[in-house]
């Protein structure tokens, strides 16, 4: 948080599940997202044991400190991670801004949000039980639906096709462009600026 009430994060948490089988699935959308922030900022990921989870820090490109995690404790378990983090840096929730994939947006889609449910994702869900309530910037990304009840599973745990990569990347940017925004002049901000901006699929 910053002066005048401008919610600016301290902490971007991307979720996902560690396994290498994982890597590149639609769950694992927000560790992609950090990775990129991570590498376009030079910053380097260590294992942080009090957090289980990889965390790093330093500047962002606006020249604000910023510290990166990914939890380690599997999707449904993400809460203890960022109870952990807020707990050792004496942070409140509003400080930590959670990005994550959302079914219920169409994939290609963005939204960044100020607060809200989990919308049936268990990731978020955990962190909403552990941080005692839903007032934290969120930074959903769409993955689109999957085609009923019983194949949300393999949907989510898919990974991205060729085409559907190529959307990716541009995401990325489009999303590190938004969270620049949102360090430099606030979550509100960002929110006016990049809500209604999708990638062409």
């Amino acid at each position: 948080m910053s002066d005048k009430n401008i919610v600016i994060p301290n902490v971007i948490i991307g979720l996902g599940n560690p396994e290498p089988k994982f890597d590149r699935t639609r769950h694992n959308i927000g560790f992609e997202i950090v990775d990129y922030l991570a590498l376009k900022w030079g910053l380097m990921w260590q294992k942080n044991s009090k957090f289980n989870a990889l965390i790093c820090e330093g500047m962002a490109s606006n020249n604000r400190k910023i510290r990166l995690v990914k939890p380690l404790t599997y999707m449904n378990r993400s809460g203890q991670s960022v109870r952990a983090v807020l707990d050792w840096y004496k942070l409140t929730a509003e400080s930590i801004l959670v990005v994550y994939d959302d079914m219920d947006l169409p994939f290609g889609r963005i939204r960044l949000r100020l607060s809200g449910s989990a919308g049936g994702h268990n990731g978020m869900k955990s962190i909403i039980s552990h941080v005692g309530g839903q007032n934290f910037p969120r930074f959903r990304i769409g993955i689109g639906k999957s085609g009923g009840k019983e194949e949300t599973i393999s949907h989510v745990l898919g990974k991205f096709s060729h085409s559907e990569t190529k959307v990716i990347d541009e995401l990325k940017i489009l999303t590190y462009d938004a969270i620049n925004v949102s360090l430099k002049e606030g979550v509100e901000k960002a929110m006016s600026l990049y809500n209604q901006k999708f990638i062409e699929i």
